[in-house]
């Protein structure tokens, strides 16, 4: 099994970066997320929370070879459960590998939260447990290790994205607001 961790510091407050998680995708740095559909969303009465169920498309630049011997395509499906708290200020994101789940399993958890020691900033924890299956258990490391750093590139990759989505989404979040304080004032 290899473990993943990184924790990453966004320059806005929580509420403008849990709102702007809704549009990372599509975005030009993130080529191989396909799709992405909402499958469930509801607000729990008790809490408030709103919980959705996502089913994103992804299509990865795996070997031809590789494809063919696993017995799939290009095409591969994550499954990920979203939670957001706006009374605690934490938006958390669980997902899990549908497609040769039997070959690997790739669990992610994602937490966005209001930085503990700057509160006008969101700190971001992503972490993953990626382990290959016990048809995979001859190749097992050669498969995680591989698979590991796919893993950080792409989140490398998706962290760039979302910045540059964070920047757009702050720029019209402060013209509507400029635009609301212009109109309230005329």
């Amino acid at each position: 099994m290899k473990l993943f961790k990184s924790v990453h510091t966004y320059d806005y407050p929580w509420s403008l970066v849990s709102a702007a998680n809704w549009q990372k995708y599509p975005n030009e740095h993130c080529s191989h997320v396909y799709a992405v559909d909402v499958l469930d969303r509801r607000v729990e009465p008790d809490t408030g929370v709103l919980i959705t169920e996502r089913l994103i498309t992804v299509k990865q630049n795996v070997p031809t070879i590789i494809l063919k011997l696993m017995g799939t395509g290009y095409t591969q499906y994550v499954r990920e459960i979203s939670r957001i708290d706006p009374k605690s200020k934490t938006l958390t994101m669980d997902s899990i590998n549908l497609t040769l789940s039997s070959y690997m399993s790739v669990a992610e958890s994602i937490e966005y939260t209001e930085h503990p020691s700057e509160p006008g900033k969101t700190q971001f924890t992503q972490q993953a447990a990626i382990s290959a299956g016990t048809k995979l258990a001859r190749w097992a490391s050669l498969v995680e290790d591989f698979s590991a750093k796919r893993f950080q590139q792409n989140a490398d990759i998706g962290r760039e994205g979302f910045n540059q989505v964070l920047q757009r989404f702050v720029v019209r979040a402060e013209a509507s607001a400029a635009n609301q304080a212009s109109a309230a004032s005329s």
